[in-house]
C-alpha cells in the first residue's frame, strides 16, 4: 500500500464484512431465481455502507486529514528567480 492506513479501521472492516455478506446473499438467491431474497441481499449491502458510516461517525474510522490552506500550498510552490 502507499503508506496510507486507509481501511484499516474498525468501521471499514465491518462495513466492508457486512457488504459482503449481502453481496453473497443476492448472488445466491439471483441462482435461485427469487427476487425478494435478490433485493434483500441488496439492501444488506446497503446496510453495511451505513453501519461503516455511522463507525466512523462515532470515532472508529481514520481520523481525517487536515489540509494546508491554499494560500500557503501556493507560497511554498513558488521558487524564487534565479539572478
Amino acid at each position: 500500500m502507499a503508506g496510507t492506513s486507509h481501511g484499516h479501521t474498525p468501521a471499514a472492516w465491518t462495513g466492508v464484512i457486512i457488504a459482503f455478506i449481502g453481496f453473497c446473499i443476492s448472488g445466491a438467491f439471483m441462482v435461485i431465481a427469487n427476487p425478494l431474497g435478490f433485493w434483500a441481499g441488496l439492501v444488506v449491502v446497503a446496510l453495511g455502507g451505513v453501519v461503516g458510516l455511522g463507525m466512523r461517525a462515532a470515532g472508529l474510522g481514520a481520523p481525517k486529514a487536515a489540509h494546508k490552506d491554499l494560500a500557503e500550498v501556493i507560497a511554498a510552490s513558488k521558487v524564487p528567480a534565479k539572478v
